[in-house]
């Protein structure tokens, strides 16, 4: 026995143009997270978004942790990052934490419109070069005073604001109109903690020369040195340099 159908039901067709991307119930929320966020970059950690004048820094979960120890790892490293920053910011110019969760494991800071000094410290006449390192060593030493172990001291992480209103004579000498270079921002203290060791400091130091060479490699005997210069601001600073010294022997001898 057959049964008639009392009305044919329309086909459902799949569209995937771009039109049709549009209507579905998904792309919309999609597409404005786009809009809003935009990813910088992503390490092994974390990874950086820039969403209108924050910067939005997320940790990211280990498939191969047990959940509840990923969990607790991120939460504490959430915990001392924002301390560090927090401690720092009243030292150096740090980006200023506008938002701290533990349970997002996100750090909300403000964005920085500067340049990375990774991709731009080479660019600058020799001179700037060494008025820019001069700044670092100052920073360190500060920080290092402090009991703060930046961890990560890279020109990747180190980022100089210059003043808005220079005059084009002052922009090639890399001098702003009160005649200071501008602010060098330090970010990124994901690898941070407090100590108040020599052997610390010192690895703390060695890194910096590794970064210099390895990525400003024109300049950087010349530029290191200036660091050094500027480091004698540090009240450990005979004691550091000697266990430098110490440090590199060791490097040198597992290579």
């Amino acid at each position: 026995m057959k049964f008639k159908r009392e009305g044919k039901e329309p086909q459902q067709k799949c569209d995937f143009s771009q039109d049709a991307e549009l209507k579905s119930p998904f792309s919309a929320s999609r597409k404005e997270r786009e809009r809003n966020q935009r990813v910088l970059s992503q390490g092994a950690e974390a990874v950086i978004l820039k969403k209108e004048n924050l910067i939005l820094k997320k940790r990211i979960k280990k498939s191969y942790r047990i959940d509840e120890l990923d969990e607790k790892i991120r939460k504490l490293r959430t915990r001392s990052e924002t301390k560090l920053l927090e401690r720092a910011s009243k030292i150096i110019p740090i980006p200023k934490v506008v938002k701290s969760d533990e349970k997002s494991k996100e750090i909300d800071m403000e964005f920085i419109d500067g340049k990375k000094l990774s991709e731009s410290l080479d660019n600058f006449k020799l001179e700037k070069q060494k008025q820019v390192c001069r700044e670092i060593g100052k920073s360190v030493a500060k920080l290092h005073d402090s009991g703060i172990i930046h961890g990560d001291l890279t020109t990747s992480n180190m980022i100089l604001k210059e003043e808005k209103t220079i005059s084009h004579e002052q922009k090639i000498k890399g001098r702003s109109d009160n005649g200071k270079l501008g602010s060098l921002y330090f970010i990124d203290f994901g690898l941070g903690f407090m100590s108040n060791k020599i052997e610390d400091k010192a690895v703390d130091i060695h890194l910096l020369k590794q970064a210099l060479e390895a990525k400003h490699f024109q300049n950087w005997k010349a530029l290191f040195k200036e660091v050094i210069k500027s480091y004698k601001n540090s009240r450990d600073y005979n004691l550091v340099i000697e266990r430098l010294e110490k440090v590199e022997k060791r490097r040198r001898y597992r290579h």
